[in-house]
């Protein structure tokens, strides 16, 4: 019976190495996982031309410190740069009052008189000292004379220099200038030049001319005084710019 038992042991042990044996040599080692590969660092950008701005490499995001500021123009004053300089500096008054000179101009132009008598003062007093010396009272004599005489002038050229406004307060304000007016007046032509001189006034919340005073550059000899005579004639650099007679 013992002799039996030892028989049994035996080929129970000799089974499991056996299974143990099988099993080491079908069995394959386990995959290895590759290591991490750490990613390149990227080149640092270099300073470009543009003030020190950074050159963003393609496929990475630009941080917001690095974007270049917008592009500055600065524009050069060209001809008219101190006209538009002057403009610009002007206040919303001296802006309105020149706006209703330049209305007046407009209209003497295009010898056009509703335009021309929209800026005047509808009033009795208005007073209008004239180029030629005469002097013309209230507006409805003023448009009549404008009635009668615009539609026989022709291609009328009106230009003007030397503008200047000067606000008297709040309510008042002067528009000064040289003028010079070529047209042809019932097919002759004929040019004059003068100083002129406008005066407005704030009236229902519009700037209104009251009065405006006109004199020729050149006056005729025979009315000023032996001592208003001038020592020199005038010359063209003393004459004034082109404007229509208001």
């Amino acid at each position: 019976m013992f002799k039996k038992l030892l028989i049994a042991a035996a080929l129970a042990l000799s089974f499991a190495v056996s299974v143990v044996a099988q099993n080491t040599n079908s069995s394959t080692p386990p995959a290895r996982r590759p290591a991490a590969r750490r990613p390149a660092p990227l080149p640092t950008p270099s300073p470009t031309s543009n003030g020190g701005a950074q050159k963003v490499l393609p496929g990475t995001v630009e941080p917001a410190d690095a974007v270049d500021p917008p592009a500055t123009r600065t524009r050069r004053a060209g001809a008219g740069g101190a006209a538009q300089t002057a403009a610009a500096g002007a206040t919303p008054a001296e802006r309105a009052v020149r706006a209703t000179f330049e209305t007046l101009l407009n209209g003497i132009r295009k010898s056009d008189v509703e335009m021309v008598m929209s800026v005047y003062w509808n009033s009795p007093q208005l007073v209008i000292f004239n180029n030629n010396g005469t002097v013309t009272r209230s507006w409805e004599q003023v448009r009549s004379n404008r009635a009668s005489s615009y539609p026989d002038a022709k291609n009328v050229q009106l230009e003007v220099r030397d503008v200047r406004v000067s606000m008297l307060g709040a309510g008042g304000a002067t528009v000064s200038c040289l003028w010079t007016q070529t047209q042809e007046f019932r097919g002759t032509p004929e040019s004059a030049s003068g100083r002129l001189t406008v005066v407005f006034r704030l009236i229902n919340n519009g700037w209104k001319i009251v009065h405006t005073h006109s004199s020729p550059s050149a006056p005729d000899p025979s009315r000023l005084l032996p001592s208003e005579q001038p020592s020199v004639p005038a010359t063209d650099a003393t004459k004034p710019p082109a404007q229509t007679r208001p």
